[in-house]
């Protein structure tokens, strides 16, 4: 059996979701409210083989082990400590991770 991790979102990532979910709500609460559900799902198998998501390229700047998990246009960025999953942001893909 994988070994399980408990999964934390950090400040920054409940305030990620809700700006993105009033983003998706301004046009269409019932899409908001799916993507952000099927967001959280996605968020929360990371309790399980985390590793398998890749490195963020932006760890050769920042001097960390940061990873992504990738869910349709946005990047959940996250750390790996002991038996936790941190999740620090939520991000769209199409940004680089502020320091």
């Amino acid at each position: 059996m994988p070994k399980k991790y408990k999964v934390h979102l950090t400040r920054n990532a409940r305030n990620d979701l809700e700006h993105i979910f009033f983003y998706i709500a301004s046009d269409n609460i019932n899409n908001a409210k799916k993507f952000i559900l099927g967001l959280e799902e996605k968020i929360y198998t990371l309790d399980t083989l985390p590793e398998r998501c890749p490195l963020i390229p932006e760890n050769m700047f920042f001097g960390t082990n940061y990873r992504h998990l990738i869910h349709k246009k946005y990047r959940v960025i996250y750390k790996i400590d002991n038996d936790c999953i941190y999740i620090l942001r939520v991000v769209h893909g199409s940004k680089l991770l502020d320091p």
